[in-house]
C-alpha cells in the first residue's frame, strides 16, 4: 500500500505533460509516417484542449469495412473508456475527414480499431474527467436520470400490458394507490442511495437506503389497511401518457443540477474535511473495503505530517477526487467492482425467488407473469455466476 501511496502521491506533485508533448509522442504502434501525419489533425492542438461538443453528425461511409472500423471505435470509446458526451462523434467526424481525403480505408491510415482507440483515450480523455465519473462511466446526474427513465419505460409497458389483459380502463382502489405511491418513493429513493454512494456519500447513502426499507414497511402497512372497493376507472393511455411525462421530464431536468446536488469539494484550509471526502470515494465511488479505504487514508495523513513547512491536503495532493482515482486505479479495480455487483445480484435473485413462490402459490397468478418472473429469475442466477467469477477471477490491469 506504501508503494501504491508514494506512486499517487508522486503523481499529485509533478505536472501533466503538456498537450503539445502529447502530440509530439508517438505512439508504439504507430508503424509509418503516414499514420503519423493523419493523427495529427485530431491530437490536441497547442493551448487549451479542443472543448468536446455534443453533436450528431451524418457521416456516409464509401466503404463498408470503414464503417464497421467506425462502429467499433465508437463503441470501444464508450464501454471501455467512459469517453465524456461527443467525444466519439467528433474524433469520427475528424476520422471520416481524412479518409475521405486520402481515399484510402481507415484501417491502413490508423491502424486497428482497438489500438487506435486507446490512442484516443490517452490522448482525449483527461483524467479530472475519469475522476468525476463512476464505474459506468457516468456522472451523478447522468446516473440519476437514467435510473428514472429506465423506471418508466417499466411503468410504460405495465399499463399497457394491463390495457392488453383488462381491456381499456383499469379500476384504481385505494390499495393500487397506496402500493404505487410506495413503489415510486421506493424507488427513487434506492436510486438516490446509489447515487450518493457512487458520488462518494458513504453516508448519505445509508441514510437513503432506511429511508428505502422504512418506505416499503409502511406502503405495505398501509395497503393492508386501506378499505378495498374501486375509487375510478382511468383509460389505460392516460396512464401511459403519465409514464411518458416522468420520462420527458427525467431527461430534460439539467444533470448538471443533479451533480451539484452531490457535490462535496471540501475547502482548501479544510484536512479533515478533505481527508473525510478521500475515504467516501474510495469506499463509495471506487468500491474500496473499508479497512482498505482507511489504510489509504492514514497513509496520506501520515505523508501530509512529515511534508516540510505548513502545506495543506489540497496543496500536497492536489483534487482530492483526481487523487482518490490514483489510489483506486491497479488490478484489482476489476474484481473489486464485480464483487460489489455480485452483493447487488444476489439481492436481486432472493427478491425474484421470493416472488416466484408467491406467484406458484397464487391460484390467480397470471401465466404471462409467471413465465416473466422465471426468465428474470434465470437471467439474474446467470447474472450472479458470471460476476462470482469476475470478482474470483486473477488481477487484470484495467488501467485506460
Amino acid at each position: 500500500m506504501t508503494k501504491h501511496h508514494d506512486q499517487s502521491l508522486h503523481q499529485a506533485q509533478t505536472s501533466n505533460p503538456a498537450p503539445e508533448q502529447l502530440s509530439d509522442s508517438a505512439p508504439d504502434h504507430a508503424p509509418t509516417a503516414d499514420r503519423e501525419r493523419t493523427r495529427k489533425p485530431i491530437r490536441w492542438g497547442r493551448g487549451k484542449p479542443k472543448p468536446v461538443r455534443e453533436y450528431k453528425p451524418k457521416l456516409t461511409w464509401e466503404r463498408k469495412e470503414d464503417e464497421v472500423w467506425a462502429a467499433s471505435l465508437e463503441v470501444r470509446l464508450v464501454l471501455d473508456h467512459d469517453a465524456p458526451a461527443g467525444l466519439a462523434d467528433q474524433v469520427l467526424t475528424e476520422v471520416h475527414e481524412i479518409v475521405r481525403e486520402e481515399g484510402r480505408p481507415a484501417l491502413e491510415l490508423f491502424g486497428a480499431s482497438e489500438a487506435y482507440t486507446q490512442v484516443v483515450a490517452d490522448e482525449r480523455i483527461t483524467e479530472e474527467h475519469r475522476a468525476r465519473v463512476d464505474a459506468h462511466g457516468m456522472t451523478p446526474g447522468e446516473r440519476l436520470s437514467a435510473a428514472f427513465v429506465s423506471f418508466g419505460v417499466a411503468g410504460f409497458f405495465f399499463c399497457a400490458l394491463e390495457w392488453l389483459r383488462g381491456g381499456l380502463w383499469v379500476g384504481i382502489s385505494w390499495p393500487a394507490v397506496t402500493l404505487t405511491v410506495m413503489i415510486v418513493l421506493a424507488v427513487a429513493l434506492s436510486s438516490l442511495a446509489v447515487v450518493a454512494r457512487a458520488a462518494g456519500l458513504v453516508r448519505g447513502a445509508l441514510w437513503f437506503a432506511a429511508a428505502t426499507v422504512a418506505t416499503v414497511c409502511a406502503g405495505i402497512g398501509a395497503t393492508a389497511a386501506v378499505p378495498d372497493g374501486q375509487l375510478f376507472t382511468v383509460p389505460a393511455p392516460v396512464l401511459m401518457l403519465a409514464c411518458l411525462a416522468g420520462i420527458a421530464a427525467a431527461v430534460r431536468f439539467p444533470d448538471a443540477t443533479i451533480d451539484r446536488w452531490f457535490a462535496k469539494n471540501p475547502t482548501d484550509s479544510d484536512d479533515d474535511a478533505w481527508f473525510a471526502r478521500l475515504d467516501g470515494l474510495l469506499r463509495g465511488r471506487h468500491a474500496m473495503s473499508a479497512a482498505q479505504a482507511d489504510g489509504h487514508v492514514r497513509e496520506a495523513r501520515h505523508h501530509l505530517a512529515s511534508a516540510p513547512g505548513e502545506a495543506g491536503a489540497v496543496d500536497v495532493f492536489g483534487d482530492v477526487e483526481v487523487y482518490a482515482l490514483r489510489l483506486a486505479e491497479g488490478p484489482s479495480r476489476t474484481r473489486r467492482f464485480a464483487r460489489r455487483q455480485f452483493y447487488g445480484s444476489c439481492v436481486l435473485t432472493v427478491s425474484l425467488t421470493i416472488l416466484l413462490i408467491d406467484n406458484l402459490t397464487n391460484s390467480d397468478s397470471s401465466p404471462f407473469w409467471l413465465a416473466a418472473n422465471t426468465g428474470a429469475l434465470g437471467a439474474a442466477l446467470w447474472s450472479l455466476v458470471t460476476e462470482w467469477r469476475r470478482s474470483t477471477a486473477p488481477d487484470t490491469h484495467t488501467h485506460h
